[in-house]
């Protein structure tokens, strides 16, 4: 059998297309438009590339879109206050610090100084309580796109189960979280994990966010299963040409795709839904600041 692509650039550009619909909405009915303010420190490319991808597609959808960009030597105090502004303005609704942060700057105080109701990222700990004990909560933006694809493609998940390699605080554990919400059958694993190969095997949905370059062979899933590679590796390619390299996820996708049900590609999976949902979560936390309703099927 070969597994059937699930598309996250196609899914990604209807979910942009759902939130630009509904911010058109809040501005004609309302005179409401969210506001997305993203803050860098420093000159990371693959970071100065993100953010100017995220400035793009905000603009693109209808939304108000700030830049902080700050030298790399900015201090601690400066991006707090810079941070206390943004929470305070009511023109903005979501503020993303952009990670990794220079080493001299405390990342959990900074992402903690964050009013939660603005965290779109959903990394603040007062929202991963919220998610951990099923409350209303800002979702972390990739596994709030795994979950998406994995309703669009399943409908219901309920008693299914799924196993999650590894426990990353802004992958694994939401996405864990996410599933036993929609009442999987959850199992946590990583690379310290006991016979990795037979706990995946038993799994009907597999989300790969491990952070290994093809750890996952097509032999560990099981016949039909459905394969979410989050992994996005960087690997050489000397047939491209000296230098070059080319992007692998944490899933051998040949020998993968040979077995399971449904798999996503990389790139072109999960990593244009990050993005999507990102936006998503500004349009909520616009509606939810203004006690609006929230457009359905955006969120968790």
């Amino acid at each position: 059998m070969s597994a059937q692509v699930i598309d996250g650039k196609a899914f990604a550009a209807k979910v942009r297309a759902q939130v630009a619909d509904a911010v058109g909405k809040l501005k004609s009915e309302h005179d409401l438009v969210p506001g997305l303010a993203v803050v860098l420190v420093g000159e990371d490319p693959a970071s100065q590339v993100y953010v100017r991808s995220k400035g793009k597609m905000t603009v693109e959808v209808g939304m108000k879109s700030v830049e902080h960009r700050l030298d790399v030597d900015t201090s601690e105090a400066d991006l707090l206050s810079i941070i206390k502004s943004l929470n305070e303005d009511p023109t903005i609704h979501g503020i993303l610090v952009q990670l990794p942060l220079p080493k001299h700057l405390n990342e959990d105080l900074v992402i903690n100084s964050i009013d939660p109701a603005k965290d779109v990222d959903g990394f603040h700990i007062s929202n991963v309580g919220l998610l951990g004990t099923g409350q209303k909560s800002m979702v972390p933006c990739t596994p709030l796109g795994c979950l998406m694809m994995l309703r669009d493609h399943h409908g219901s998940l309920s008693g299914m189960d799924a196993v999650v390699i590894g426990r990353s605080n802004i992958v694994g554990k939401p996405m864990a979280q996410l599933l036993l919400g929609d009442s999987c059958t959850v199992t946590i694993a990583h690379s310290r994990t006991k016979d990795l190969p037979d706990v995946v095997r038993r799994a009907d949905i597999v989300v790969a966010a491990v952070g290994r370059p093809e750890m996952v062979p097509g032999d560990w899933i099981k016949p039909g299963a459905t394969v979410i590679d989050v992994g996005i590796n960087r690997l050489d390619a000397p047939e491209k040409g000296e230098g070059k390299t080319r992007l692998v996820g944490d899933v051998d996708y040949e020998s993968a795709s040979e077995v399971a049900g449904a798999i996503t590609p990389v790139p072109g999976g999960v990593g244009p839904m990050t993005i999507a949902c990102l936006l998503a979560n500004t349009l909520t936390a616009c509606c939810r600041a203004n006690g609006l309703d929230e457009p359905e099927g955006l969120t968790a």
